[in-house]
């Protein structure tokens, strides 16, 4: 067995200390914001003076939060079925051709997850202005759906490079039509990419803040943005209790992708 030589060992020793500093600085705020949830004082403040859970029962009053909750979850379902959709198809013709205008159509679908959020947001604000379009929960749908739908083509993509193309041209020739083939050989193996791109594109939509920010009309305003007027006006400890419910439903949801659908495996 090969002894690490000191230029391994202190490349491991540097790297683990990043990732040890980067995991801190991606934690530390969410746990933060998690312990100040359960004050029982009237400020934001670190440490809490007492414990409560007063603020996670305010919320069942909370009827605004709880409207913008059910325009974000509404909002979500529909981007996450639009996008699964269109990202499984564009994933089917895109995986099985080699030619250029398929690696041009991949790099169109994205390209939204290279531009700036903001500078997405305000565009498409300019837009839908410029035509004429008023503001809406369509507009606002179509805004999340565009930067969604990148998420389900790359991990439908990965699970459809696993697919043997031997199977698809024995079941061609067996005299099986496309349709059967899909059903019975291809969606079986890319479901798990499909249910992992659709978790992520329902979080995406849920947690936009740039996009929501410029197509969101008064009559559909989602939770991220209450929670920031909230702050931005009066500091109020429920957005806390909001986030500390937040924080708990994604754990719980992305534990159960990850026994159902390997989420993990999906986005290697």
């Amino acid at each position: 067995m090969q002894r690490p030589t000191l230029g391994s060992a202190s490349f491991g020793l540097v790297m683990g200390t990043l990732a040890g500093a980067a995991l801190l600085l991606l934690a530390a705020p969410t746990l933060v914001v998690l312990v100040t949830s359960f004050t029982d004082g009237y400020s934001l403040k670190f440490p809490p003076p007492s414990y409560s859970l007063r603020w996670y029962a305010s919320l069942i009053d909370a009827w605004q939060l709880q409207d913008a909750a059910l325009v974000s979850l509404k909002l979500g379902a529909v981007v996450t079925a639009v996008s699964v959709v269109l990202g499984t198809a564009a994933a089917l013709a895109i995986g099985r051709s080699r030619r250029a205008w398929a690696r041009g159509l991949d790099a169109l679908f994205m390209s939204p997850l290279v531009l700036p959020a903001l500078a997405f947001g305000l565009a498409s604000l300019v837009f839908f202005s410029t035509a004429g379009v008023e503001l809406s929960f369509l507009t606002l749908a179509i805004g999340h759906i565009v930067v969604s739908v990148p998420y389900v083509l790359r991990t439908t993509l990965a699970s459809l490079a696993q697919l043997d193309p031997a199977l698809l041209e024995s079941s061609e020739s067996l005299g099986a039509g496309r349709l059967y083939t899909f059903r019975r050989v291809t969606l079986p193996t890319i479901r798990n990419g499909i249910g992992a791109g659709a978790f992520i594109a329902f979080m995406s939509s849920f947690d936009n803040i740039p996009v929501s920010l410029f197509m969101a009309d008064a009559r559909n305003e989602v939770l991220p943005i209450r929670m920031w007027q909230i702050l931005e006006n009066s500091l109020d400890v429920r957005a806390a209790a909001v986030s500390g419910v937040l924080i708990a439903v994604t754990v719980l949801a992305m534990v159960v992708m990850e026994r159902v659908a390997g989420l993990s495996r999906q986005l290697r």
